[in-house]
């Protein structure tokens, strides 16, 4: 057995999986956002790691490089990460039972299926339970470890798909590997990787089509919609959900998702009666039909009442309506109390709320809009998406408007917004994600 990590900075890298070279990119990229393009900015070379990570500094390094290490573990101050790891609570589990259940579980069924010469369709229906867990779990989860999960069993997936030449086999996981991939696109386009979320979005709607799944072309192709007006192509987002509208065999809450999509790009592009007509239609969809992945799947893939009204009330920012703002959020807010504690999620709670706040500013009550962020400030670092952190950003733009310059609750609201954002994983993983829109 190893030597037990020296440092707090060794057990956080292990945990998450970060490997000297993809240390140095984080953090000389991290370095580059928070003080530019400067040839002065710190370095870490691979000795320099080593040493930080196995407890042999005398002094902590300079006053950057402390600062780039706690925007990449925020929470965390540097005499932490640089300091021994936390004493582990000799009464404390050693390991997570139902996690050690549930992978051992998996590890008995894959053995069993390993000793056939073809695969079983009980492994299809192990692999569809899993990724039917992973959609209706998702908002309970950091995007980080959405992604992780889904790039675990996409992978999967694809191991046992060169397993199988039956065709109903074949067909079955492609739209699992679909799913999967559409996932992926979720949690990446939640880290602010959006380049990397289109790809995964083209990769969904092409499995969708290959397997002749429509409600999965559906999906990727309202993902790539607001994808598209998120990095500024309006033409194309309104082009992706109207063809993903023109497709037979959707349940209402697909209809419901995309018109709402449609709206929104319909707003960014400036085409004010369309996008009303079309929050009138993701309201009206109520034919009581279903498909196979909206319905039967959900979770992520489904588009709840609430998230419903949440998009709504960024719509109507969009098209200048504070007023249908603040009541369909309120609305969205309302629905989500009526939930059990497990099912809320923190991103419609968080967006909503800031889609009121920002309504409020638009009326300039900017009491009203301190009192509509509170909630805000609850969603936990590793939540904090790039829907939120986007419309975070909006609120302040506004405050930072020249009416505003010198008012006490003003700069107040606009420095929590400034550290929100900072800790927050798009701002401190990913790109630079455009504030063109936000989003739902």
């Amino acid at each position: 057995m190893g030597d037990a990590p020296k440092t707090l900075l060794k057990v956080l890298c292990d945990r998450d999986r970060i490997s000297y070279s993809k240390f140095e990119e984080m953090f000389t990229d991290i370095g580059r956002r928070l003080f530019g393009p400067d040839t002065s900015n710190p370095t870490c070379g691979e000795t320099q790691f080593r040493r930080w990570t196995a407890g042999k500094l005398v002094t902590l390094p300079g006053p950057k490089t402390c600062r780039i290490l706690t925007t990449m573990w925020p929470g965390y101050t540097a005499e932490q990460l640089f300091g021994p790891p936390p004493e582990i609570d000799p009464q404390a589990p050693a390991f997570d039972l139902e996690e050690r259940v549930r992978m051992t579980a998996r590890k008995a069924h894959e053995g069993a299926d390993a000793s056939s010469s073809s695969i079983s369709d009980h492994t299809i229906d192990e692999l569809r339970d899993r990724v039917v867990g992973l959609a209706q779990s998702y908002h309970r989860l950091s995007a980080a470890k959405a992604f992780e999960q889904a790039e675990g069993l996409h992978n999967e997936i694809d191991r046992h798909r060169g397993r199988t030449r039956v065709p109903v086999q074949e067909q079955a996981l492609m739209i699992l590997n679909g799913q999967t991939a559409a996932l992926l696109s979720v949690a990446a386009f939640d880290l602010g990787y959006l380049s990397s979320a289109r790809t995964f979005a083209r990769t969904a709607a092409l499995y969708g089509e290959n397997s002749r799944f429509t409600p999965l072309r559906a999906y990727a192709d309202g993902t790539l919609a607001y994808i598209a007006y998120h990095t500024g192509d309006t033409t194309e987002a309104v082009a992706k959900a109207n063809q993903a509208l023109s497709y037979g065999g959707l349940g209402d809450v697909a209809q419901r998702r995309l018109h709402a999509i449609q709206a929104r790009s319909y707003a960014h592009l400036g085409d004010w009666d369309s996008a009303h007509r079309a929050m009138q239609l993701s309201q009206e969809a109520d034919q009581h039909r279903r498909d196979d992945l909206h319905d039967a799947v959900g979770g992520e893939f489904g588009f709840s009442e609430e998230r419903l009204a949440m998009s709504t009330s960024t719509t109507a920012l969009l098209v200048g309506d504070p007023a249908q703002a603040e009541t369909s959020a309120r609305r969205a807010l309302a629905l989500l109390e009526q939930r059990p504690q497990g099912d809320q999620s923190s991103h419609v709670r968080a967006s909503a709320a800031a889609d009121i706040a920002q309504a409020r500013l638009l009326d300039d009550d900017v009491d009203g809009a301190a009192e509509a962020l509170t909630p805000v400030w609850d969603v936990p670092v590793e939540q904090r998406n790039t829907g939120i952190v986007l419309r975070t950003a909006r609120i302040g733009r506004t405050l930072a408007r020249p009416s505003y310059h010198g008012a006490a609750l003003p700069t107040q609201l606009r420095e929590q917004i400034e550290e929100f954002t900072r800790l927050s994983p798009p701002y401190r993983l990913g790109p630079s994600v455009s504030l063109l829109a936000i989003e739902g």
